[in-house]
């Protein structure tokens, strides 16, 4: 029988979303290329347009682009989402594992989102691949103040489902999801088949897992419990 939240210890997660909820890194990469080939510039290799996620759409930007001014950045910014609007879901997926595992976690607890990459766009990716049912909030890069690894959205979600620091787990694939709970104080789950690379970071998660429906495994067997 499925644990309780208070049985398992872990009352809210926090997801990530690019590279540990759905595959988006080809549509990402091809809305990259547009936007350079629009400009006048050279296309890059799609790995090395996905290796730029995870900083949110500016820094994925300034990384694509080089040496640009802040009047062009904002310009190909504004370009770019437009772009991306229309290929958002093209080739984007949910990973395998995704989708049963989120319906086995969130009848027992709040499930949310925090992610850098725009809200708008975040909620069109999960309501088209019917994700968004699962969720209690999705936050993203242009929804607070400070993006992760800035503590601000994990803190705000925690006053919303009043979810204390050892009962709060964020899972994501990459060095900033790490740094985000570290700064938060809560604890860290890592999926090893995201954008990553999560193994360049200085500390260890608290999980490691190859597949999500591993994640909820853990979950209702008492990970998190005192």
């Amino acid at each position: 029988m499925a644990s309780s939240p208070g049985q398992s210890g872990v009352k809210l997660i926090i997801f990530d979303l690019d590279g540990t909820l759905v595959d988006s890194g080809e549509d990402i990469a091809r809305s990259v290329n547009e936007l350079l080939e629009r400009s006048h510039r050279p296309a890059l290799a799609h790995h090395r347009i996905r290796s730029y996620v995870g900083n949110g759409v500016r820094k994925l930007l300034e990384r694509s682009l080089g040496e640009t001014s802040d009047p062009e950045l904002a310009r190909a910014e504004a370009l770019y989402l437009s772009i991306y609007r229309r290929r958002l879901l093209e080739t984007t997926r949910p990973y395998p594992g995704v989708v049963p595992a989120l319906e086995a976690l969130h009848r027992e607890r709040p499930l949310a989102v925090l992610t850098n990459k725009p809200a708008m766009e975040s909620l069109m990716i999960l309501e088209g691949l019917d994700l968004r049912r699962y969720f209690r909030a999705v936050y993203g890069g242009d929804s607070f103040a400070c993006q992760k690894p800035d503590p601000m959205g994990v803190r705000f979600l925690q006053e919303e489902t009043e979810a204390g620091a050892d009962e709060t787990l964020l899972v994501g694939d990459s060095t900033i999801d790490l740094a985000t709970a570290r700064n938060a104080g809560i604890r860290s789950g890592i999926v090893t088949y995201g954008m990553g690379p999560w193994n360049q970071a200085t500390e260890l998660p608290d999980l490691v897992v190859d597949d999500l429906r591993e994640l909820a495994s853990l979950v209702h067997s008492g990970f998190g419990k005192p």
